[in-house]
């Protein structure tokens, strides 16, 4: 078994697809290591979880650029925006224990901080919108400070007064009505435990969730304590050039704040996995462990029915996590993360209980992505690859043929043959297109797709064409142009 499981490591670290400039499709193989100097990262920490385990954990590289200390599954990375998840745990703990209520105002848990009322409108907020981001509060993320800074209070970072280095968390959005990322919030939430229980946070999180699942190399102290500090990595946000000061101190610690190891993250995840599966819980209940895993509802800006807080590619907002991927096999929850010099990511397939979380002491998400690929390939992850379009056979080809304007006065020469179609634009080649529906048609050279329009009598008249750009946690960016068929 263990030499299974070795060369199972082997292949992962053998097997990195990287990306190329058409979609997917990826370079040749390349190794860990040789991606590891490519991107300029020093160190790398991975954990993967396969039938309900953590079957492996293991670092590569080191812990600081040009040292030879090597990064060990022992080895702490600040978890960045996973912190907020594993956060939720903790409010989610509190709302089965009946401590608190999803859907009560804030304003009525909070003593030390209140939301602010905005001339004389006082919004109200609710825990269940602040872990779904859904409360319509100001401030993406925190950018973090040097060791040799002054630190800001919650209540300071909250109001944005100095030494905050970010601005004031307010609502400036109706809350309810959609998903705005927001830190922000998280901080809010942060402060209700505080107020409620009369704790400092960190020790409120390590009795509430670390404790509980024996997470022993994870703490949300920020400053790290000096006794913590001798296994921590180093942060590397640029070309591999270590940061001064080692890393940032983030104050805002449920919404960035946790210091911890692929493995212990590892242990969030199969905790969930056992539960859902109907195995006894550690602490929390098989319907909180849905709920957090369910789509949160906004209401609707039209009717009186409400609809899911959905992220596009069939992506949704639970209570801490997202998730996407379906119902059954594909399943999966997950959070990224990214502070300056630090990025991870958390994937776990629900119901077929895999799943690896990947961190890393450089900004370089690619490399999580490529080491993910490959992850994919040794253990059959379902639906991480792009699946192939299918292609249909057109009976009418010609029935697309024509001239297509813009308004601008830009040209599109759309010709079929042998029932092939055809565009071509300026003095470019005509370039193939292939349909995988009536209307719906995409190329193969580049990153471009096409959509026809047709009028009540089933002329087509009109053309929208959509080169996509870069896509960041799945979400695209699309240049449209739509063209007017002539004649």
């Amino acid at each position: 078994m263990l030499q299974s499981i070795e060369q199972r490591i082997e292949r992962v670290i053998n097997n990195l697809l990287p990306a190329t400039a058409l979609e997917g499709k990826f370079g040749l193989p390349k190794t860990l290591d040789e991606q590891l100097a490519h991107y300029h990262t020093p160190g790398i920490s991975i954990a993967v979880i396969n039938d309900f385990e953590i079957e492996w954990a293991r670092g590569f590289g080191v812990c600081e650029d040009r040292t030879t200390r090597e990064v060990t599954p022992n080895t702490l990375f600040q978890a960045a925006s996973i912190s907020k998840p594993v956060f939720a745990l903790a409010v989610m703990r509190l709302v089965q224990e009946g401590c608190l209520n999803l859907d009560e105002d804030v304003n009525n848990y909070l003593t030390s901080w209140r939301v602010p009322a905005i001339a004389l409108w006082q919004p109200r907020i609710t825990l269940r919108q602040l872990l779904s981001h859904t409360a319509g509060l100001t401030v993406h993320g925190f950018p973090g400070y040097a060791n040799s800074d002054l630190l800001p209070t919650i209540l300071q970072v909250l109001n944005g007064e100095p030494p905050a280095n970010t601005d004031k968390v307010e609502v400036n959005i109706i809350p309810g009505l959609h998903y705005r990322y927001s830190g922000g919030g998280t901080t809010v939430a942060q402060q209700v435990l505080v107020d409620l229980l009369k704790q400092p946070f960190p020790e409120i999180m390590r009795e509430l969730v670390l404790d509980p699942l024996g997470m022993t190399n994870s703490t949300y102290k920020q400053p790290l304590p000096n006794d913590w500090l001798a296994k921590a990595a180093t942060a590397h946000p640029f070309s591999g050039i270590p940061l001064e000061g080692k890393h940032h101190v983030y104050p805002e610690m449920a919404a960035a704040g946790l210091w911890t190891t692929a493995s212990d993250l590892a242990k969030v995840g199969v905790e969930l996995l056992r539960v859902l599966r109907g195995l006894s819980p550690t602490v929390w209940s098989k319907e909180t462990v849905e709920e957090m895993l369910r789509p949160q509802q906004i209401e609707q800006t039209q009717g009186a029915n409400s609809e899911f807080v959905g992220l596009g590619n069939g992506l949704f907002v639970g209570l801490g996590f997202f998730a996407g991927g379906g119902v059954g096999d594909g399943f999966y929850f997950f959070h990224s993360g990214k502070n300056e010099g630090f990025v991870a990511l958390m994937r776990v397939y629900a119901h077929i209980g895999k799943g690896a979380v990947v961190m890393l002491n450089s900004n370089e998400v690619e490399l999580i992505q490529e080491v993910m690929r490959s992850l994919t390939l040794e253990y059959d992850w379902p639906d991480v690859f792009e699946k192939e379009k299918p292609i249909i056979t057109l009976s009418q080809a010609e029935s697309y043929s024509g001239l297509y304007l813009t308004k601008s006065g830009l040209q599109f020469k759309v010709v079929s043959q042998d029932e092939n179609l055809f565009i071509q634009c300026h003095q470019q080649p005509p370039l193939e297109f292939f349909p995988t529906s009536e209307l719906e048609f995409f190329a193969k050279a580049v990153n471009t797709s096409i959509s026809f329009e047709k009028d009540d009598t089933g002329n087509i008249t009109a053309m929208t064409l959509s080169q996509v750009g870069v896509m960041i946690l799945r979400q695209q960016a699309d240049k449209q142009i739509r063209a007017e068929r002539q004649g």
